[in-house]
């Protein structure tokens, strides 16, 4: 008898992707058979998010597309939009089991003891449940991995469900997460980004210190590069940023949420610092890495901005000069604090002060992948070949193209940075 067949649908965040990749292994080590996500399937499993109610819509546009394309494939939900409206999923045609994120690990088990389809289970949604680790990275499938090192949140920001859908903060011990980075360089995976739902608070779990976690990796053999895949102002230590500035290994590369240029909307947000701490830890990261990529979140249109708000974030990016911004329209989400708020924004507001941001960003960042025309860097080529072009990034997360070899794929190659094209890729010649 041959062996079911499972594909897999990743929603959101880098966190949901290594632990995808993990459920992955868990279900080939049941007998399953992983196929693309476009074959045919026996299961097809969703990882949703619930950031903003378009993740909510994209999950349930998906849920309906598996089943037209596959009638009789089970469906399989887990994630925060799962965690948070568990009933809301089971309500729709063809989902057959909705699991919490607390009991990930339950999945392939659960989904076994299916004996076809029928009426939608639904498992350990409480929000109370939530105080185990799903311990996950990401293998098989990129030149990098993602290591899972935290999950939850205690910040209870205005906006935000995270700490409904994920819980408290919490970790691994660092000796474990060690172990795992030491899999990963087993597998021949040369980058690992470092990810949590709030990572630099790691160590609420094991009174340990995310300094700590970062020496100790350090140290893995086997890999050439580390990323901090996101990290609170509050949590941006003196420490971290001389550690990482002084390290060969973890790169000058920083994604530092703002959401907001107004110290009185951050307020409203519930945020942990004001515009002048977020700029100066902005200037400490440049005082010991001048060509550090800094990327920055952002919100617009959160209840009560108004448009002298909105200019202040607005000129308070452009001054900071960041090489990249993610920009968010604010999406109300049931059971926050903003929901109460009052002088709610137009969404027509709300898009036309995204656009703008756009448009800064789009500017920012091609003069941060102009500077490092005629320099040279490490770059690290990944596998996909578009147009005989091979692609890899630099330390600074400055993307390069060269004429595709095969020889230098997964491979830390010395690179002369040439013209930048209309996308922001640098060409790259390969130096010997």
């Amino acid at each position: 008898m041959s062996p079911r067949k499972v594909n897999f649908h990743t929603l959101g965040c880098k966190l949901n992707f290594s632990e995808t990749s993990t459920l992955a292994r868990e279900f080939a080590r049941g007998g399953f058979e992983r196929v693309a996500a476009d074959a045919p399937a026996d299961i097809c499993v969703i990882n949703s998010c619930s950031v903003t109610e378009h993740a909510d819509k994209k999950c349930r546009n998906l849920i309906r597309k598996l089943h037209r394309r596959n009638p009789q494939a089970i469906i399989a939900v887990t994630g925060c939009y799962a965690q948070l409206k568990p009933q809301e999923i089971a309500a729709i045609e063809g989902v057959d089991l909705v699991l919490s994120n607390n009991d990930k690990g339950e999945l392939h088990r659960r989904v076994a003891a299916l004996g076809g389809k029928g009426r939608a289970q639904v498992f350990s949604c409480d929000t109370d449940s939530l105080t185990s680790f799903f311990a996950a990275f990401s293998s098989g499938d990129r030149t990098r991995a993602f290591l899972k090192v935290q999950d939850g949140c205690d910040y209870c920001c205005s906006y935000c469900t995270i700490h409904y859908a994920r819980g408290a903060s919490r970790n691994m011990p660092i000796a474990d997460l060690v172990d795992e980075a030491r899999q990963i360089a087993a597998a021949g995976q040369r980058e690992i980004v470092i990810t949590g739902v709030n990572t630099g608070d790691f160590g609420r779990t094991t009174g340990e210190k995310f300094i700590d976690l970062l020496r100790a990796l350090d140290a893995v053999e086997g890999i050439d590069r580390y990323r901090i895949s996101s990290i609170e102002p509050n949590l941006l230590t003196d420490e971290i940023i001389a550690f990482c500035a002084s390290s060969p290994k973890f790169q000058h590369h920083f994604h530092i949420p703002l959401q907001s240029g107004s110290d009185r909307i951050l307020g409203l947000m519930r945020r942990r610092y004001t515009t002048a701490r977020f700029a100066e830890r902005v200037t400490a990261v440049r005082r010991a890495m001048p060509d550090a990529f800094i990327g920055i979140d952002v919100i617009v249109g959160f209840p009560g901005e108004t448009e002298a708000d909105f200019r202040s974030t607005y000129d308070f990016l452009a001054g900071l000069q960041p090489a990249f911004l993610h920009i968010f329209p604010f999406s109300e989400r049931a059971g926050t604090p903003a929901v109460d708020l009052p002088d709610k924004v137009q969404a027509s507001v709300a898009t036309r002060r995204a656009g703008e941001l756009e448009e800064l960003c789009e500017r920012l960042h091609g003069e941060f992948c102009a500077r490092g025309t005629g320099t040279e860097a490490e770059v690290l080529f990944e596998s996909t070949m578009r147009g005989g072009l091979m692609f890899g990034y630099t330390g600074e997360y400055r993307r390069v193209k060269a004429p595709y070899d095969p020889a230098r794929i997964n491979a830390v190659c010395r690179v002369r940075l040439g013209a930048m094209d209309d996308s922001h890729d640098l060409w790259g010649e390969i130096r010997e």
